[in-house]
């Protein structure tokens, strides 16, 4: 079993920035890969970010190319978002996921952070 708790969002003016945090309980949390989510209000669900075990491989959604960055230390269990150039559009619950096995079925899931943009 793994448990996910995302931190670190809230309500920030557009061109600010925040830093999303999902800690990871388990002893295995080097070997996951895992993926950013987000779902703004009558949308559905978008990928915008993954990372694998290693932290050196890296993907991002178009959306947030070169404004949001995805990290992990796997000696704290936790993976980050480091989202700059935050834009109204940005407004969304975000989610922290893992996948196990590396074929994009995300099995464990976070509660969830609101991130609010206003403009």
């Amino acid at each position: 079993q793994v448990q996910l708790v995302e931190s670190g969002g809230g309500l920030v003016q557009a061109g600010g920035s925040l830093r999303l945090s999902c800690a990871a309980s388990g002893r295995t949390f080097s070997r996951y890969i895992m993926g950013w989510f987000r779902q703004a209000p009558g949308k559905e669900r978008e990928l915008i970010a993954t990372i694998n075990w290693s932290g050196r491989s890296t993907y991002y959604a178009g959306s947030i190319k070169g404004r949001f960055t995805i990290s992990r230390d796997n000696a704290k269990n936790t993976v980050y978002l480091q989202m700059n150039s935050l834009k109204p559009e940005d407004t969304a619950v975000y989610y922290c996921a893992a996948d196990l096995d590396g074929y994009g079925r995300y099995q464990y899931w976070g509660q969830g952070t609101q991130v609010t943009v206003s403009s």
